[in-house]
């Protein structure tokens, strides 16, 4: 059985948009998106001691290769970064494309997906992806068992858990609830140098340089501005008596 993993590089801290390309800045500081260790470690406890291959797959540039190699240090078994320019400012239509072509390379039995990404939170791309693989797909994932060629989900949902079987292959989405993922230890990490990492670029997937980037994208930022002003909006220093000044401005809103 074969596991694939898709994980995104993020920006640490609080991501800022690069005003001349209206793309979000990611020159700084990255890390594995925390979502993503949640798929990692699922992953890893479903392999538990069978010969279950985990792959972990990401689009980025070449710093990416630091998220990918805490997925290996944290157990899995090999890494696949799709890295190439023309790839740069791919949108959800254009990312879920590179990334169904180089899953279907790798005909895992079961692709996984963290519940959604810090730096965008939009939670849709596991379903685009499933869509172009042509697969059944499930998302918040509470639970996850694999058994027989089938897996059983327990959904979270805002009226409880719906229970769920689909038969493989099959894409999933985790949500953070399904468990806690471990630290790498030293011997994970020191291991992870000598696991095989594969950089591929758009042919090496078998996708044109026109069907990704802004070339390949069907959304558009038009344009960047600062939030609307607040009106009266009245900031309160605290000098010790913040706790005071708040209750005064309720009672002067007749609010208390």
């Amino acid at each position: 059985m074969k596991i694939a993993v898709c994980v995104k590089h993020v920006p640490e801290g609080n991501a800022k948009i690069d005003p001349s390309t209206k793309r979000l800045d990611r020159a700084g500081e990255g890390a594995l998106n925390h979502f993503d260790a949640n798929a990692v470690e699922e992953a890893l406890r479903v392999k538990g001691d069978s010969d279950t291959e985990v792959v972990v797959v990401s689009l980025g540039p070449a710093r990416a290769a630091d998220s990918l190699r805490k997925a290996l240090a944290m157990g899995a078994d090999r890494a696949v970064l799709i890295s190439d320019e023309a790839a740069a400012g791919s949108d959800l239509v254009a990312t879920s494309k590179l990334l169904a072509a180089a899953l279907e390379k790798e005909s895992a039995d079961l692709v996984l997906f963290g519940q959604q990404a810090s730096d965008s939170d939009g939670a849709v791309l596991w379903a685009a992806v499933a869509e172009r693989l042509r697969r059944p797909v499930v998302s918040q994932a509470a639970e996850l068992s694999v058994a027989e060629g089938s897996l059983k989900v327990k959904r979270q949902t805002e009226f409880g858990y719906d229970v769920i079987e689909s038969p493989l292959p099959a894409v999933v989405a985790v949500s953070d609830a399904i468990n806690e993922p471990r630290y790498p230890s030293l011997k994970g990490i020191m291991g992870a140098k000598k696991k095989p990492f594969d950089t591929l670029s758009l042919a090496d997937i078998g996708v044109d340089a026109g069907e990704a980037g802004e070339a390949g994208s069907k959304t558009e930022v038009l344009g960047l501005s600062d939030p609307p002003s607040r009106g009266d909006a009245r900031k309160i220093e605290d000098d010790g008596n913040a706790a005071q000044a708040i209750l005064d401005f309720l009672a002067e809103k007749r609010l208390v």
